[in-house]
């Protein structure tokens, strides 16, 4: 006989789902504290921002600015920062992807958010 009838062990359940969101908060911590960089202009224009999309740092090359033309300025500021958040989105995705799935239905009890 199966202890239990057969049926997942509630307490087992509860413990992982504990693991698991404590290793999502420590993974988010990490991505808070992780820096990424995005280009722009072939290298004119750097934005540093978070793992969580935070801005942190932007640095302007003088070649990059003329200011006859702020706009292509603009631009490039905007590019840089729209690279730098891809990159911590795919940064995002590497680090909380596994935990999210194993987050997202991995009891297969319905009403559960685990």
């Amino acid at each position: 006989m199966i202890p239990g009838g057969g049926q997942p062990n509630m307490q087992q359940l509860l413990q992982q789902a504990q693991k698991m969101q404590q290793d999502l908060a420590r993974a988010q911590e990490e991505l808070a504290r992780t820096e990424v960089d995005g280009h722009a202009g072939g290298g004119l224009v750097k934005a540093t921002v978070t793992g969580s999309g935070e801005l942190r740092a932007l640095a302007i090359d003088p070649k990059a600015v003329d200011p006859e033309d702020t706009e292509t300025l603009a631009d490039l500021i905007v590019a840089a920062v729209q690279a730098a958040n891809e990159n911590a989105q795919t940064l995002q995705q590497q680090k909380l992807g596994p935990l999210a799935q194993g987050l997202g239905g991995g009891s297969g009890i319905p009403g559960l958010p685990f």
